[in-house]
């Protein structure tokens, strides 16, 4: 599964990379993809937006075994 979620982030990286920023895939349990925003993406107030609304959704509609994405503390 880690392969699938990599592959799928590969997709959407080029978008955060557009405006500064980055993912980076930290684990996947159960479902749960833990997930760190990096560069401008980490400060950014629109973060959890990108994260339920971008990241989470391309995930769960490539990967239906995905659950769910949270932040990783």
């Amino acid at each position: 599964m880690k392969e699938k979620v990599e592959a799928v982030m590969n997709k959407i990286r080029p978008m955060l990379q557009a405006d500064g920023g980055d993912v980076e895939l930290v684990e996947i349990q159960d479902g749960v993809v833990k997930v760190r925003l990096q560069g401008a993406c980490a400060g950014c107030p629109m973060s959890q937006m990108t994260l339920r609304n971008g990241i989470e959704r391309i995930l769960k509609q490539e990967i239906p075994e995905v659950k769910s994405v949270i932040p990783a503390e």
